[in-house]
């Protein structure tokens, strides 16, 4: 199957400059699983610890893999009988394969959120079709813009990781302030995410880091530079307590300070036994925008 043509695109004025401000922002983040572990249900019990994790966690900013749309429209529906939106306006939904009447990645937002960028990546023959993306939007019309990601786990993972960072340098350079999370099918210690990580996070266990961006679990004392486990693994990885995927990514210069974490949570058995094989991953930190 051929490629995707990939187009790098800055949009430096697509947002109107606006003085710096400091916003301390909660991200969530999970791979539900929603077609293979949950056949598509909305009624299993996986939307409702879904939302009730959003709540409890009180995120301002929520991406989600491998959802499907009925689950999308669910948790949408939901999010809004709580009165968590700011406004109507608040996610975005882009399908990579034609299952469950659409699967794929999804993004909400306690504010507003602007036109999405809908963006391919290169698409991996082991995939069987399925189409890979980076599914971006700005909030609440700033320069802070979220994004979600979930890459494939095959041969294609390190263009697509190439991919991904090559767009959000470019919106970095242009002056937005860059959020993702997804399931990136890698580990923090592979030499892929070399060009991903600062040279700032380089610990025994992860080193040769000489990127730009940093996770928000990198700074966990159990396991510096690398952080807690986020699949249903529990023994393996790089600290013996599990595989993490899953990340939360910033780049460095946007902290306004030092104070940031990232957690994962228990997996979910309330959904006739565990709701996903990921675990949901949350984190908090101060950027600046602007």
């Amino acid at each position: 199957m051929a490629a995707i043509a990939i187009v790098i695109t800055p949009m430096a004025m697509a947002i109107p400059a606006s003085a710096a401000t400091n916003q301390t922002v909660t991200v969530w983040q999970w791979n539900v699983s929603g077609y293979v572990m949950n056949d598509g249900s909305t009624t299993n019990g996986m939307v409702d610890g879904l939302v009730a994790s959003i709540l409890n966690r009180d995120a301002d900013l929520v991406a989600l893999n491998e959802i499907c749309w009925d689950q999308y429209k669910e948790v949408q529906a939901r999010l809004a009988a709580a009165g968590w939106p700011l406004t109507s306006n608040y996610s975005r939904f882009e399908s990579a394969l034609n299952v469950c009447g659409g699967f794929g990645n999804a993004i909400f937002s306690r504010r507003p959120l602007g036109t999405a960028d809908r963006i391919s990546l290169t698409v991996d023959p082991q995939d069987n079709g399925e189409v890979r993306s980076l599914l971006c939007a700005p909030v609440d019309s700033t320069r802070l813009r979220f994004c979600a990601t979930h890459l494939t786990p095959y041969s294609m993972v390190n263009t697509q990781l190439n991919e991904v960072r090559a767009q959000l340098e470019a919106w970095d350079d242009a002056g937005d302030t860059v959020i993702i999370a997804g399931d990136f099918n890698t580990e923090p210690h592979y030499d892929r995410l070399n060009s991903w990580y600062a040279a700032s996070a380089n610990t025994t266990i992860n080193p040769g880091n000489w990127g730009r961006f940093r996770e928000l679990d990198d700074t966990d004392p159990v396991c510096l530079g690398y952080g807690e486990g986020t699949t249903n693994k529990t023994d393996n990885g790089k600290c013996g307590l599990g595989s993490k995927i899953d990340m939360i990514f910033i780049p460095e210069s946007r902290f306004a300070n030092n104070s940031r974490f990232g957690d994962s949570l228990a997996i979910s058995q309330a959904c006739g036994g565990a709701c996903s094989d990921h675990r949901v991953y949350y984190g908090t930190a101060t950027v600046t925008v602007g």
